[in-house]
């Protein structure tokens, strides 16, 4: 067993300004040092990675929307305070005696696996300065607990009856069933006052224990770990460490995998929150309640600008809330945001280093007399309301805090990227000659790990302004060979004697289908197999994914590329939903090729476009190549880069994309995705499938070259 101080990491460079700030916020206060509840603060890690085990801190005035403190940087290092270098699932407790308790999981993922044997035990008078002790159990207890291989999800619970903090948490001896166990921590939390006790007897695994006293009763929320499982239950007591009987239906709300569930009340309310990590989605959802017996989702109110996993909430005090903004507080805990409906939310800039404020905005919204709306944390205003002339400039806000100000240089932008709000990628487009309009044909993007499982369209007369037309097909109604991972569309429109028709080549599984409509816009109706599930002869590695279906607009064959790792290419047979396997070509072009392709022609000339390195890599980008023949070969130029990230303009991830032409004419536009902007490049791997659609134009040199793209937020203009 170790104990010792921690170390916090802290934000110097606002400091005077929140000095001002915190003597606002202390004249606003009783001079007793009222200890009434006004604020609440979110502990969190953020993910399995390096790096991302440490405890992080966000702060709310209403329970609902958070912001992370320190630039969702951790507020302590996990070196200094674990065995593994790594922490876990925080959980903070307000102590009777005034002081905080926080334990935490030790453990670090990249180089541990899921398997550990230590917690660690903090203390602090004021959620800043933290001290610490380690405890590894088969260390401290090797006749009983030598074995045990997990130790996971710690939380604390004060004991009315005997004056004492229980810790609880769950542990697993060699391959057996996760238990969940107890043990009353020492006088000064260093340690456990002796063996740890089974406090949850039931039939198979269970993990990460919650307890909530409400009306006399304890009210245990754990995760089911039976196989074959899912989610959260509930067992209930009358005693704080003993007699716990376990519900029969779960609380969760969500058919997808859940854990970390978290609870707390809401302030001076009858209700409670009830949290969970639902890690197969990288979300959280959260439940209210007023009897802890049945929930309602209201993820519908709540925003975060950040990923937390698996943490817990507690109600802080004024004086308590001031501390946190003078240690950790910056811009952007102070203007929360912007309410105002021409502006692109997932793409406003609040830059806590330069005291700047970028606003993306809608085509068409006036900069002479825009009104931003700002939300603005509690006890803080600004000395600009209403409308504003953005046309010249950036405008200086003064954010007012008691007797002294900062400015804030606020610029507004008519940004075109992304073309459509939300998360996409993977995008397709057409020109439909049937309805004389175009029609974007994206992956549904922002569920973990590539999870999405439909396929929307939109469509626009003028490349700028794009309209919603819905799902048109959904894997889990519509298609009945898989119902998982809806990925990289494409779509070709066809004339078949005086009728149109949409054959629509998508990915799923890992294979690819193909489904058809009289209309663009659907409802398609797929073939009832994949096309494409299978390698072509010599490939052994990648996968069956990324369609690009072309037509070669001089002898009218169809073709339909495909792959990952390998590029393949085989001619489509006249019914459009099968291929000529005789056909069949690997035409991979050299190792920069990962996945992507795209294929068209212009004045007689064929391109192949490809993606290079990883749709999580910020590098990832596109290259090409011309083609002899829709078959090949390929001839690669020396410079052959199509688009590439602008770290300048903070533009990262560029690729997967597709090409149009605006008909009788010889203007091309490049369309493709990139990481979201501004987060996305402090993602990690969720910057993956957090991606937006853009637009730029594409040119070329007297000699047919493709001349580089640069990505930009202003886009294209309108064709029209």
């Amino acid at each position: 067993m170790k104990h010792r101080k921690a170390k916090t990491k802290g934000n110097h460079f606002l400091h005077p300004f929140f000095v001002g700030l915190l003597l606002l916020l202390f004249s606003c206060q009783s001079n007793d040092g009222s200890d009434e509840m006004v604020a609440y603060l979110f502990a969190y890690f953020t993910g399995n990675g390096p790096g991302q085990e440490q405890v992080h801190y966000a702060i709310s005035t209403d329970g609902y929307n958070y912001r992370a403190l320190n630039g969702n940087k951790p507020v302590i290092d996990s070196k200094n305070i674990s065995s593994s270098g790594g922490v876990r699932d925080p959980h903070i407790l307000r102590g009777e005696d005034g002081t905080f308790y926080m334990v935490v999981t030790d453990l670090y993922v990249p180089e541990m696996g899921w398997e550990n044997t230590a917690m660690v035990l903090l203390k602090s008078p004021d959620l800043i300065n933290w001290s610490h002790s380690i405890i590894d159990i088969p260390q401290t207890y090797p006749e009983n607990f030598g074995d045990v291989n997990r130790v996971w999800a710690p939380q604390t619970i004060y004991d009315q009856n005997s004056g004492k903090y229980m810790i609880y948490w769950s542990m697993r001896h060699e391959q057996d069933p996760d238990i969940i166990y107890y043990a009353y921590a020492n006088s000064d939390f260093t340690g456990l006052e002796s063996e740890p006790k089974q406090l949850l007897f039931k039939d198979g695994a269970c993990i990460d224990g919650d307890i909530v006293y409400k009306d006399g009763k304890y009210h245990l929320f754990f995760k089911n770990e039976d196989e074959g499982a899912k989610g959260i239950l509930k067992a209930v007591s009358d005693k704080i460490n003993k007699g716990y009987v376990v519900g029969k239906e779960h609380v969760d709300q969500t058919e997808d995998q859940v854990e970390g569930s978290g609870t707390f009340k809401l302030i001076n309310s009858d209700k409670y929150i009830l949290m969970y990590d639902v890690y197969t989605m990288g979300q959280y959802q959260f439940c209210e309640s007023t009897d802890l017996e049945n929930f309602n989702v209201i993820d519908s109110e709540i925003s975060m600008d950040f990923h937390p996993r698996h943490g817990s909430v507690i109600s802080i005090t004024q004086r308590e809330l001031d501390a946190l903004l003078n240690k950790w507080g910056q811009l952007g805990n102070l203007v929360i945001g912007v309410k105002a409906s021409e502006v692109k939310q997932n793409n406003l800039v609040i830059d806590d280093e330069s005291n700047t404020i970028y606003i993306p905005l809608k085509s068409g919204t006036a900069l002479d007399e825009f009104d931003p709306q700002f939300t603005l944390f509690r006890n803080v205003s600004t000395d600009k309301s209403g409308p504003q002339n953005f046309s010249n400039g950036p405008v200086s806000y003064a954010i007012s805090y008691g007797d002294q100000s900062r400015d804030a240089k606020v610029s507004a932008h008519i940004d075109h990227n992304p073309i459509i709000e939300g998360y996409y990628a993977d995008p397709e487009i057409l020109y439909s000659k049937k309805d004389e309009k175009y029609y974007l044909y994206p992956t549904s993007d922002g569920f973990h790990n590539w999870s999405g499982k439909y396929f929307e369209t939109f469509s626009s007369n003028d490349l700028v302004s794009w309209n919603p037309e819905g799902k048109i097909l959904d894997l889990t109604t519509d298609v009945s060979w898989a119902d998982r991972n809806a990925w990289a569309p494409t779509i070709a429109e066809v004339k078949i004697d005086d009728t149109y028709k949409y054959f629509y080549y998508f990915t799923a599984a890992q294979k690819i289908g193909v489904a058809v409509s009289d209309n663009p816009t659907g409802p398609f109706v797929d073939s009832g197999k994949p096309l494409i599930d299978f390698k072509p002869e010599g490939v052994s590695g990648g996968q069956e994914i990324d369609a690009d279906v072309f037509i070669d607009p001089v002898s009218g064959t169809p073709y339909l590329y495909w792959g990952n790792g390998y590029m393949a290419v085989a001619e489509l047979n006249n019914d459009m939903i099968s291929i000529d396997k005789k056909t069949i070509k690997v035409l991979t072009p050299d190792e920069t090729f990962r996945e992507g392709t795209e294929v068209f022609c212009r004045n007689g000339k064929y391109y192949c476009l490809w993606s290079e390195d990883d749709t999580r890599s910020p590098n990832y980008r596109v290259r090409y190549a011309f083609m002899a023949s829709p078959t090949g070969p390929l001839t690669i130029p020396e410079e052959n880069l199509v688009i590439a990230k602008d770290e300048e303009a903070t533009i990262y991830g560029t690729g997967h994309n597709s090409v149009i032409n605006v008909p009788d004419t010889d203007a091309w536009y490049i369309i493709y995705h990139r990481f979201n902007r501004p987060k996305g490049i402090t993602m990690g791997r969720s910057a993956g499938f957090h991606r937006e659609v853009c637009m730029d134009k594409l040119e070329f040199d007297e000699d047919g070259s493709i001349i580089e793209a640069i990505p930009t937020l202003k886009g294209i203009n309108s064709i029209q």
